[in-house]
């Protein structure tokens, strides 16, 4: 499986939530609405999930083991941060 393909959307409020992702898989499969979350211990990322009827969320796309669910991570926060990086360099040249 390769990840060939993530885009990062900023969050424009101010909260937890940081930007929402969606990957491409091998060119042939998406997945939206991947959460980039601050957490007390950094970034971190949440799958897709929705609300059951008992009030709990459950993932709607998730990786088997751990091993993926890493390396998507890993992939995920580093464009997240590539962007936010651009970012900055964009609204230092506007204030010049």
């Amino acid at each position: 499986m390769n990840i060939t393909d993530v885009r990062v959307r900023k969050v424009a409020k101010e909260g937890k939530m940081k930007a929402v992702v969606s990957i491409t898989i091998d060119d042939e499969f998406v997945v939206h609405d991947i959460k980039v979350i601050e957490g007390e211990k950094g970034l971190f990322i949440a799958m897709p999930s929705r609300k059951a009827a008992d009030g709990e969320y459950r993932d709607i796309a998730h990786p088997i083991n751990s091993a993926t669910r890493d390396r998507i991570q890993t992939l995920i926060l580093d464009k997240y941060q590539d962007v936010m990086n651009e970012t900055d360099g964009q609204e230092e040249a506007a204030e010049e």
